[in-house]
């Protein structure tokens, strides 16, 4: 069995979570600045699990003796708004998605049952991550940007002195 092709997919995979990681870190970094701290918490849970991603491929490659090449896919980039933020991210998730599918019946193809599995366990955490993007694009066209913020806003550390 040759290992090349799956190696190609396990480092592609490997850019784009890496990628995915320090888009979140990015965005957890902006929501903190616009003082959605509650949503800026949200966003490092996610970076952290795509950097968990990044962390069970690279360990694959090695693994099938490849040696794994820590780039960026492509470069992360600040949201001006929730709705392009959300909606970037769900792009890269639709992507992710399809590759790792892709991925996964190649590898099937090849009989390489561990990189299957593990394309097959991370398609279904990315659908997981489209299916929160959806919902939470959904709740701020329904109820206004506004309302949808201030759900996302803990006031922590507010002393509720207006000179505070």
């Amino acid at each position: 069995m040759s290992n090349v092709q799956t190696i190609e997919n396990l480092q592609k995979a490997l850019e784009m979570e890496m990628t995915a990681g320090h888009q979140y870190q990015l965005h957890a970094h902006v929501l903190e600045d616009w003082g959605l701290d509650i949503l800026a918490a949200k966003m490092r849970e996610e970076m952290e699990e795509e950097i968990g991603h990044s962390d069970l491929f690279m360990e694959r490659i090695i693994f099938l003796g490849g040696v794994p090449e820590l780039r960026f896919q492509k470069q992360p980039k600040k949201a001006d708004s929730l709705v392009e933020m959300f909606e970037m991210d769900l792009a890269d998730e639709e992507e992710a998605i399809e590759v790792y599918s892709k991925a996964a019946q190649q590898a099937a193809e090849l009989g390489d049952i561990g990189s299957r599995t593990l394309f097959e366990k991370i398609v279904l955490d990315e659908e997981g991550h489209k299916s929160w993007l959806e919902l939470q694009i959904s709740l701020i066209k329904r109820l206004g940007e506004q309302a949808y913020s201030a759900k996302h806003v803990s006031f922590a550390g507010a002393t509720g002195d207006a000179d505070a």
